[in-house]
């Protein structure tokens, strides 16, 4: 009987386990598909096919802090690109269909 109650523990640990690491951010880029103010892919950009529209992408590039967005483009990985100003210096900045904002 002792054999029987460890092994129903160990197995709903595993699948416990299993669980967490579907949802938890890793450095292997494996992150929701939507990113938010709290998370932010490790691999970004990421390729795939963005939904965004011009006007979406440059509201999500303003919302991470950049200012003077421009030259908005979405290129054939399905990434926006642009250039905008932060902390005083131009730089250029990439969305992706995840949401993730990166500087370049």
């Amino acid at each position: 009987m002792k054999n029987l109650t460890f092994a129903a523990a160990a197995l709903l640990s595993a699948v416990a386990t299993a669980a967490f690491a579907q949802t938890t951010p890793s450095s292997e880029g494996n992150t929701p598909a939507i990113a938010t103010p709290d998370t932010q892919n490790p691999a970004a950009p990421v390729e795939g096919a963005n939904s965004f529209t011009e006007a979406q992408a440059k509201e999500r590039i303003e919302q991470a802090g950049y200012t003077g967005v421009n030259g908005l483009k979405l290129d054939d990985k399905g990434v926006w690109q642009a250039t905008a100003m932060k902390d005083g210096k131009s730089v250029a900045v990439a969305l992706d269909y995840q949401g993730n904002v990166t500087a370049q």
